[in-house]
């Protein structure tokens, strides 16, 4: 089992959470940010910084975001295990997904802050 980053993130990349991760499990892509679940050890320290509100433990996904967790499994096989995000750098792109989602998806975020 391991946390998911879904829909609140895309385009807003606050990367709190990346600050409180302790196994340095959270990779930046171009418009959001990835939690590897291969790296992930389930202490839960980035959900609750998260000012998107953006992740959740897999089991409790909401059901119109669920599939967040297929594109973090799919991201990682296909990019691999970089054994932490801090030396790997930001990923050049992300998951195709993710990559074809309006632009303004998070537009009402943006707004409020």
């Amino acid at each position: 089992m391991t946390y998911v980053i879904a829909e609140p993130c895309v385009d807003v990349k606050d990367k709190a959470c990346v600050d409180e991760c302790p196994v340095d499990c959270i990779y930046e892509g171009p418009r959001t940010l990835y939690i590897n679940p291969n790296e992930c050890v389930d202490c839960g320290a980035c959900e609750p910084v998260c000012p998107t509100e953006a992740i959740f433990y897999e089991d409790d996904l909401p059901e119109d975001w669920a599939w967040y967790k297929a594109v973090a499994d799919d991201y990682f096989a296909e990019v691999g295990d970089f054994g932490g995000a801090s030396g790997a750098g930001p990923i050049d792109h992300d998951h195709a997904d993710v990559a074809k989602l309006p632009a303004d998806v998070n537009s009402a975020w943006f707004e409020q802050h």
